[in-house]
């Protein structure tokens, strides 16, 4: 049965709390927007020689040249080359050259979770991205925690026959449908402990460090204090890595699809470690038509597979389905 969306109860500041962050030129318009509007922000995209454009749930706002959001394009703010550098010394703390590692990966990291992806220019050594130069295009992300965001999920996943540990869960939805917060909660919630049980070790492989965020060491969004994060690792090999050095009880992970991720699930799964990971697609259907992923549904690893989707908003529960492809929920 469809829930309301538990993404909508989205804590207000989070895009307060990235204008620190930001050019003086974006910052001080932005600043002018409605506190409503930035409670909801969720990106800032600036290109050059376009429109600054808000993107707030369903709703695409422009920034205004005069400060404050617009819908007609004819007020927008629209940043030139001088704009984009600015842009960039405020991103990299003027130390644009020191974040190349980083720059591989196409985004950077800032205090709060807050992520700035980027567009340019690649510059290849040996056929792979050695980093990114002449950005065209940034989009700035807002993170926000979102307390619960897996609250209707989580009691779904264990069973009298659990021992206390969760099922082995794929959570699917298209982008940007909060499967990640979700994962997140999860991550959090197991680690934490509460009225499901004891709290578990968790390893979370965050390839994309879009689940803890990690900056200097520290995960800059809550995870739970049992929870050891391998930050930037290729999923496969870094739930190989967590299994032999930090033994978890659960697994975590964003968005599978590759044979090696599969191999590696279903290793963990037969060493008794639960995994719960993510995957793009729009059903469980989709999911069995994947080579990969679909194998593990078919063989019954995945005891759970929930489905979220924006009907009602970030984080709307569509469904949730057993092994044996028969809905619970």
């Amino acid at each position: 049965m469809r829930e309301e969306a538990d993404l909508l109860e989205t804590r207000p500041g989070g895009a307060q709390r990235l204008l620190p962050y930001l050019p003086p030129f974006l910052r001080n318009a932005l600043g002018q927007a409605p506190p409503a509007l930035l409670a909801a922000l969720e990106e800032i995209r600036l290109r050059q020689g376009a429109p600054v454009l808000l993107r707030c749930g369903r709703e695409e706002w422009f920034l205004a040249a005069r400060g404050g959001a617009v819908k007609e394009r004819e007020a927008a703010l629209i940043p030139g080359a001088q704009e984009m550098r600015e842009s960039i010394l405020a991103i990299s703390q003027s130390s644009f050259y020191a974040l190349e590692e980083e720059l591989k990966r196409g985004f950077i990291t800032l205090p709060g979770g807050h992520r700035a992806g980027l567009a340019g220019k690649a510059v290849l050594e040996n056929g792979a991205v050695k980093t990114l130069k002449e950005i065209s295009g940034i989009n700035f992300r807002v993170a926000r925690h979102v307390p619960r965001a897996a609250g209707r999920l989580l009691p779904l996943l264990f069973t009298a026959a659990g021992a206390g540990l969760p099922a082995h869960t794929l959570i699917v939805s298209p982008p940007g449908c909060g499967k990640t917060t979700v994962l997140r909660d999860l991550a959090f919630s197991l680690s934490e402990g509460g009225r499901w049980g004891r709290g578990l070790q968790v390893g979370v492989v965050d390839e994309r460090s879009e689940l803890a965020a990690m900056l200097n060491g520290q995960p800059q969004l809550p995870i739970g204090m049992r929870t050891d994060v391998l930050d930037a690792c290729p999923k496969a090999e870094g739930m190989m890595l967590l299994i032999r050095s930090m033994a978890p009880q659960v697994l975590i992970c964003d968005e599978i699809g590759r044979a090696e991720d599969a191999a590696a699930i279903l290793e963990a799964a037969r060493a008794g470690i639960k995994v719960i990971a993510s995957a793009h697609g729009g059903g469980r259907e989709e999911m069995l038509a994947r080579p990969a992923v679909g194998g593990l549904i078919e063989a019954g690893v995945f005891e759970r597979l929930a489905l979220y989707s924006r009907s009602n908003g970030p984080g709307t529960l569509e469904g949730v389905w057993n092994g044996k492809g028969e809905r619970i929920c």
